[in-house]
């Protein structure tokens, strides 16, 4: 029997005996659906729990290797697929909460847990007697009378296992051992660094002049951004819910530049530096490429997306670039001549200016702009619309279930029931910006959905958002983009909610992450629809729906610097495709030094898309958690790929509705979700596609959805 880990617990943390840690009594929760108790989980629980998770998964997977019974897919396959339900109880915990509501405590368990899940990872997928049995199986595979969904479960996990270094040498296997390590600790850095970078700016402002071209609600925000610090003024911080609306509406550039500043170039240099780790990441990745006979990182991730080479990549990345670059330049120059007509002085915008500018420009020519829609945005009313699409689609229903606990007080838990009223998912919701949350939003669950002998265990799901707060004056008022935000991160959870999967590796969003994507964009569509609109945007003061004046000028808006927004985007797919398509280790310029060298080759990489001026001291990659620390390594690119999906995907309900006369068109709705929602990982993704659609997807519904005349393609 293999000799287990060693665990040392964390000097900062109490240990907790079985009895007293309730992740040992996991299977016995008296909870709702089996939800966490949040109120009984203490830091101190999480690494006595991590360790005998880890103790009982190795030793699951020690009965699997020492089965003296010959390897079948049900006591070998089957079996390493359930392996490790433990770990996943408190994994499925603990990692939602360093994202959503961590605090030093945490951060320093995670930074002491990085290496030792690393190795527990590694120690199994380098096992050599569990990999003897799954290639015994996986070699016979054609004549198991597998479904489809087993074949792929066989295909997925030796694969796995050999994408991971079950196929190396011993002395590989070491290596390899040492560098995802390695990668581990410094993803990690990576990505608290941004953390702390962001929470550790702020400019507290004192003379309210300053705060000139800002609206109340903002006023208001960043008051209570300042009485929340015990500070008397306005505070600004780095986070979206702040920078969004002062960039915009902020009338005094000095300030306005100074944001942007901060924005842009945090984690290069000082305290939380970043730019040394890019280069350890990058050649620690390509270190791993090479050591499985890849020429570069991105060969080896695009290996099972749908994407499959970085030639398909680049290709679509051109392809775009070729159809929108000419229209994104006339788009910035219409905003630079407007600036110019309007007393603005430089040259070039800047931007800073840019926000600034556009915005005004879009409220003249359209005469509508984020604050003429709040009002119909309110929250309670926006997830009755969200909530209320998922029923008009699906024929689900969701009810708040207080008794179900929660990790913060915020957080709103709701029992999801399909059509029939058979209960079918956990939902939590979780909106407003914390000191304690990172940036963006996202969907995750807590558990996930599989079938064990005839019960179907139902996922528990997770979306977690940075929204704009109520004030002592107002609810909550989103924005469209919010809105907008709301319904694509909804979509992933409607992914994870409505999938029926046999194994839970399958299930949800564990598919490709250039398809992962497409059910959340595609979910973005509706917030277009006037049928959509009118069954909840309405005035918070007056009930008053959505005027169709404005709903005109929304619609009249709605390729407003699409071609700029896109290339912004292909920015993005550019950098982190430069850094991942490296074939030898990244050098450091001596005469530059580390942060100057990484600066200029990640400028160099997205030149060919720049449509505003390069500001020395800033630049995206040093808190591009994306793809530094968030998965999306060689992946960026899946939002367009994702993209050009959801366009030609809606179409599809476009083309239904000209015949139904309803844009939630039942019949469409039952073909994404048998053929997307439902299916999970199941088959390849394409497949799943065209089952779908009827065949491959065309980028012609992406392009005239942006104004785009298809015949500008080369």
């Amino acid at each position: 029997m293999r000799k287990l880990l060693t665990m040392a617990l964390a000097t900062t943390v109490l240990a907790a005996t079985a009895a007293t840690n309730p992740f040992f009594e996991y299977k016995n929760w008296k909870t709702p659906h089996g939800t966490y108790p949040f109120n009984e989980i203490h830091a101190e629980h999480y690494m006595p729990a991590f360790e005998e998770a880890m103790k009982r998964g190795l030793q699951e997977i020690d009965d699997i290797v020492n089965n003296p019974a010959a390897p079948t897919f049900a006591n070998t396959i089957e079996a390493y697929e359930a392996s490790g339900e433990m770990l996943g109880i408190v994994a499925g915990c603990f990692y939602n909460l360093t994202s959503a509501e961590t605090n030093d405590t945490l951060q320093q368990i995670e930074m002491e847990l990085s290496p030792k899940m690393s190795e527990y990872s590694a120690t199994i997928r380098l096992n050599e007697g569990l990999f003897k049995r799954i290639k015994a199986v996986y070699d016979q595979r054609d004549n198991l009378k597998l479904n489809k969904a087993q074949y792929k479960l066989l295909e997925d996990i030796y694969d796995s296992f050999a994408n991971n270094g079950a196929n190396l040498s011993p002395e590989d296997k070491k290596v390899y051992r040492e560098l995802s390590a390695k990668l581990s600790k410094l993803t990690l850095q990576y990505g608290q660094n941004v953390l702390k970078a962001t929470n550790a700016w702020s400019m507290l402002l004192t003379d309210e002049s300053l705060l000139a071209g800002l609206n109340d609600d903002t006023k208001a925000m960043l008051r209570e951004n300042a009485e929340k610090k015990e500070l008397d003024g306005w505070l600004l911080n780095l986070k979206p819910t702040t920078t969004r609306p002062v960039m915009q509406d902020l009338d005094n550039r000095d300030i306005r530049r100074e944001l942007y500043m901060a924005n842009a170039g945090r984690c290069i240099g000082g305290e939380f530096d970043n730019t040394a780790l890019i280069v350890e990441i990058v050649n620690t990745r390509l270190a791993i490429a090479k050591l499985f006979g890849k020429k570069n990182y991105a060969v080896k991730a695009l290996d099972k997306r749908m994407a499959e080479t970085p030639e398909n990549v680049y290709k679509l990345l051109d392809q775009l670039r070729d159809a929108y670059m000419p229209a994104a330049l006339a788009e910035v120059k219409e905003v630079e001549d407007y600036a110019h007509a309007h007393g603005f002085y430089a040259a070039h915008l800047q931007p800073w200016d840019f926000s600034y500018y556009s915005k005004k420009l879009k409220k003249e020519k359209y005469d509508i702009s984020d604050d003429d829609l709040r009002p119909y945005f309110e929250l309670e009313n926006v997830k009755k619309g969200v909530f209320g699409l998922a029923e008009r689609l699906y024929g689900i229903k969701f009810k708040e279930n207080k008794k179900i606990q929660v990790y913060h007080p915020e957080v709103t838990a709701y029992e999801v029931f399909d059509e029939k009223g058979k209960f079918l998912a956990v939902y939590y919701a979780d909106f407003h910006p914390r000191d304690g949350k990172r940036g963006g939003a996202w969907m995750n669950d807590f558990q996930p959905q599989y079938i064990k002998g005839k019960k179907d265990h139902r996922p528990h799901i997770v979306n977690v958002m940075n929204f704009t707060r109520p004030t002592a004056e107002k609810p909550a008022l989103f924005t469209y983009d919010e809105v907008r935000t709301f319904l694509h991160e909804f979509g992933h959870g409607l992914h994870g909610m409505l999938t029926r999967c046999q194994y839970a590796s399958q299930s949800g969003t564990n598919v490709p992450r250039d398809f992962v994507e497409l059910p959340s964009q595609f979910n973005e569509n509706f917030i277009d629809e006037k049928e959509f609109l009118d069954t909840f945007a309405k005035h918070y003061k007056t009930g008053a729906t959505l005027p169709q004046e404005l709903l005109d000028k929304m619609h009249a808006s709605q390729t407003y610097l699409a071609a700029y927004g896109c290339v912004r985007q292909l920015s993005f797919g550019y950098l982190d495709m430069s850094w991942h398509t490296l074939e030898q280790p990244f050098a450091v310029n001596e005469s530059l030094g580390t942060t100057e060298s990484v600066i200029r080759f990640s400028d160099k990489a997205m030149e060919q898309v720049q449509v505003l001026p390069n500001v020395p001291g800033t630049q995206m990659a040093t808190a591009f958690t994306h793809i530094f620390s968030g998965g999306y390594a060689a992946g960026y690119y899946s939002y367009k790929w994702s993209e050009l999906l959801d366009a030609d995907a809606f179409s599809v309900f476009k083309e239904a509705q000209k015949k139904s006369g309803t844009i939630f068109d039942k019949k469409a709705a039952k073909r994404f979700r048998e053929n997307i929602l439902e299916k999970g990982g199941t088959e390849k993704a394409m497949d799943l596609y065209k089952r779908f659609r009827g065949g491959e997807p065309t980028i012609n519904a992406l392009l005239e959805r942006d104004g785009i005349k298809v015949q500008e393609i080369k």
